[in-house]
């Protein structure tokens, strides 16, 4: 995916600006490939998940806490599955509503499980162009998912 003019001039404003020794000499040598890969490693910061599928919640569940269930929420959740293959886990409703489900003393396991599964490290890319804080705590909401290239890093530095 091709970044926007926006997004462009955000990754050539913080190639400008990182100071990290490697970017730096990267940045010095023009070696667009290899700051694209920089960009690419791992940061810090914390996003909710876009996409999370039902198969993958399921395996978060806590056996012990399902079978003990109320027959209500076990009916909540069969709605879930069969209205949904995937869901964002980013938005707050959707979040309110699994715990909603897994409410109470009985669900402390699958509560923790769901709220790591939701969860992920962005990338130095990615952290660019997401929104909050991105601590566990508070987990950043993305506006760019994936990978930059060697062209958008020439793309921006040019634009």
């Amino acid at each position: 995916m091709a970044l926007n003019q926006t997004q462009l001039a955000t990754l050539k404003a913080a190639i400008l600006a990182e100071t990290d020794p490697t970017l730096v000499a990267l940045r010095t040598a023009g070696d667009e490939n290899g700051m694209a890969g920089w960009y690419n490693g791992s940061s810090t910061y914390v996003l909710w998940k876009s996409k999370v599928t039902i198969e993958q919640t399921g395996q978060a569940f806590n056996g012990a806490e399902w079978a003990g269930m109320t027959t209500a929420n076990h009916t909540r959740l069969q709605t879930v599955a069969q209205y949904l293959s995937a869901y964002n886990p980013g938005l707050a409703d959707v979040r309110t509503m699994f715990n909603d489900i897994w409410s109470g003393a009985g669900g402390a396991n699958t509560r923790a499980a769901l709220l790591a599964l939701w969860k992920r490290i962005a990338t130095r890319a990615e952290k660019l162009y997401a929104a909050g804080t991105g601590s566990d705590a508070t987990p950043g909401t993305p506006t760019f998912e994936g990978n930059i290239s060697a062209q958008d890093v020439s793309d921006a530095l040019r634009a």
